[in-house]
C-alpha cells in the first residue's frame, strides 16, 4: 500500500510537472460558481426597471435582486414594483393617481392628501369629499405578471368619518382580457373606519398565452346619493396569498 498524501501539506513538484493537488489549489471551485449562477432575476424586470424613478444599481444580480425585494417606485411614484422573496414572483401596488376617478380633478369634490409611505418617499391619495356618482377605474399590462401565476386584484380604501351616503353596495369589477368579467356587490356600509380595507376585485391565471390589459373598477351612480368619506390608496396586484 503506498504513503496517503495529506490535504493539509501539498506534494512537492515532481521533475514533471506540478502535482495533482497543486493543480486542483488553482481550479475554480464549482461550488462557488454555481451559487452564483443561483442568483435568478425576476420575469421581465428590464422593462419594467424602464420606467423607475431613480436609477437601480445594476453591479450584480444580488445587488439588483436586493432593490427589487425592497421595492422600486415607478413613474413618479405612480406604481410600485417589487418582487416577492422566496418566490421571485413579481409584485405591483398601482397608487390612486395611476387610476381614472371621475371628477377627481374637481378640488371641490376630491382632495389629494400626502401619505408617507416610506422613510423618504410620500404618496397622494385621494379623499373623497361630496359626489353622487363614484368611478374608479384602472388599467394593467399581463406582460410585466410572472408567468403560470395565480393574481389577485385588490383596491385599498378606507372610511374616514363623517362617512355618508354608503346604504348602497358599491359595485367591484375584474375585466379579462379576453373580455370576461367578475363582478360582486360590496357592503361598504358595514366595514369598519379608520383602517385600510381590502377589497378583492378578482383573480386569475397568467399566462405567456393570454396577453393584453386588465381592468378593474369600483363604481356607484345609480343611486343618486351623495357620498363622503372614502379614501383610495391604490390596487395591489399580487400572487394570491402574498403577505404585504
Amino acid at each position: 500500500m503506498g504513503a496517503e498524501i495529506s490535504q493539509d501539506k501539498p506534494s512537492e513538484p515532481s521533475a514533471n510537472g506540478p502535482s495533482n493537488n497543486t493543480q486542483s489549489s488553482h481550479t475554480t471551485n464549482p461550488e462557488a460558481n454555481q451559487k452564483t449562477k443561483e442568483v435568478a432575476l425576476p420575469h421581465n424586470y428590464e422593462g419594467i426597471l424602464k420606467h423607475a424613478n431613480s436609477p437601480v444599481d445594476r453591479s450584480s444580480p444580488s445587488k439588483i435582486l436586493e432593490q427589487l425585494h425592497a421595492g422600486v417606485f415607478l413613474n413618479q411614484n405612480k406604481k410600485k414594483y417589487w418582487v416577492e422573496k422566496g418566490s421571485n414572483r413579481n409584485c405591483f401596488f398601482l397608487y390612486a393617481r395611476d387610476l381614472s376617478i371621475t371628477w377627481a380633478d374637481d378640488s371641490r369634490l376630491w382632495r389629494w392628501p400626502l401619505l408617507q409611505e416610506s422613510s423618504d418617499e410620500a404618496i397622494e391619495v385621494a379623499e373623497l369629499l361630496d359626489v353622487c356618482w363614484l368611478e374608479l377605474h384602472g388599467k394593467f399590462e399581463l406582460s410585466n405578471l410572472s408567468p403560470e401565476t395565480i393574481y389577485e386584484i385588490v383596491f385599498v380604501l378606507k372610511l374616514k368619518d363623517p362617512a355618508y351616503g354608503w346604504e348602497l353596495p358599491v359595485n367591484v369589477r375584474l375585466t379579462l382580457p379576453d373580455g370576461s368579467k367578475q363582478e360582486h356587490k360590496e357592503n361598504l356600509l358595514e366595514k369598519p373606519r379608520g383602517k385600510w380595507l381590502e377589497i378583492t376585485a378578482g383573480e386569475f391565471r397568467s399566462s405567456p398565452e393570454k396577453l393584453g390589459e386588465i381592468e378593474f373598477s369600483i363604481y356607484e351612480y345609480e343611486g343618486g346619493i351623495w357620498k363622503r368619506g372614502l379614501l383610495v390608496k391604490g390596487v395591489s396586484i399580487r400572487p394570491k396569498g402574498s403577505i404585504v
